[in-house]
């Protein structure tokens, strides 16, 4: 529930886009249902992610921006400076603090060697770069239409295949009290 939650505003967005073919439209919808999502979330769990004020105030800035000169290019960077954004707080987990982020989210739930989260947080480092000169070479080189299909259907599908392989590398440097403690739930 909670992803689909996540994923409303750009769904509406992919939907208005479709239905009208006006990216300018389609950003200016997107502004208050990312204010809607957020004021529901609020009232639902009394709390917003950080990553959540993140995405709200770069939609509403840079969406802004996308309405007020009715220039694509805007909204278009977001992904990429959002991405950007979590790989920088990625790459400052690896100096500040005891743990990495990616450490931190998985919450005790893993266990592995202190190495083992340090490759994994860079490895998500590496992907949000990369995910966001993707994200920059369609909206550059492709047509919009395909930029708005990349962004939900490409992005997510990206996503989604590195949390794939990630598992892959976190079963293969857990540790025995991690694999003993997954049995047991």
């Amino acid at each position: 529930m909670k992803l689909l939650l996540d994923f409303l505003p750009v769904i509406i967005f992919f939907i208005v886009y479709k239905s009208t073919d006006d990216i300018i439209l389609a950003t200016a919808v997107l502004i208050p249902a990312t204010l809607l999502q957020m004021l529901y979330t609020w009232l639902k769990t009394h709390k917003i992610e950080t990553i959540q004020l993140v995405t709200l105030a770069l939609v509403v800035v840079l969406g802004g921006a996308t309405v007020f000169f009715q220039d694509k290019t805007f909204i278009q960077w977001k992904p990429t400076v959002v991405t950007w954004l979590f790989a920088a707080a990625f790459l400052g987990s690896q100096f500040i603090g005891e743990k990495t982020i990616i450490q931190r989210l998985m919450n005790g739930a893993i266990e592995m060697p202190g190495y083992a989260w340090k490759q994994l947080n860079i490895a998500w480092i590496i992907f949000y770069v990369i995910l966001g000169a993707i994200n920059i070479y369609v909206a550059y080189n492709m047509s919009e239409e395909t930029w708005v299909n990349f962004k939900l259907f490409g992005m997510l599908g990206l996503t989604l295949v590195f949390i794939l392989l990630q598992g892959f590398y976190i079963s293969k440097h857990m540790t025995p009290e991690s694999n003993s403690n997954q049995s047991d739930n």
